[in-house]
């Protein structure tokens, strides 16, 4: 299994923005920068493609993890501090659902075999574990330096 590159990107994203740009009702270190942080900062710093950057700042914003302002020193800053922010929260705002399987997702009941599975609790039970470790990891512990 393997995160898409929409939701690696978003958590790249997510990072440098923790770093640059604060938080709702949080002044940032450096706020000249913070008023600039947006999707071209955001991508330039990061090397993700603009467009894909400027469709990622959309998302997250709509998910409530970013908020954005529009105008002169506007851009995006985090909606919360970045130890409130879990990858799980960035995987799920990008991609859906964290599900391994289709039967795993709620609601979903397209698989031919559902009727007399089996192996269905199980799966639910590796997604939840799957889950619980993206939301056990904060954006606040991707930006700290590696030893």
């Amino acid at each position: 299994m393997r995160l898409s590159s929409f939701a690696d990107y978003a958590v790249v994203l997510m990072s440098a923005a923790a770093r640059h740009c604060g938080h709702a009702g949080l002044a940032p270190a450096n706020s000249e920068k913070a008023a600039k942080m947006n999707a071209t900062t955001l991508s330039a710093e990061t090397g993700i493609p603009l467009p894909t950057a400027q469709k990622l700042v959309s998302r997250l914003s709509a998910a409530g993890l970013l908020e954005s302002s529009r105008g002169t020193g506007g851009g995006v800053r985090l909606s919360r501090p970045p130890a409130a922010i879990t990858l799980a929260d960035v995987v799920e705002a990008v991609e859906g659902p964290i599900a391994i399987t289709a039967c795993a997702e709620q609601g979903t009941h397209d698989c031919n075999l559902e009727t007399d599975c089996r192996i269905r609790p199980h799966m639910n039970v590796a997604n939840d574990a799957i889950r619980q470790a993206l939301a056990g990891v904060t954006i606040a512990s991707l930006t700290r330096e590696m030893a």
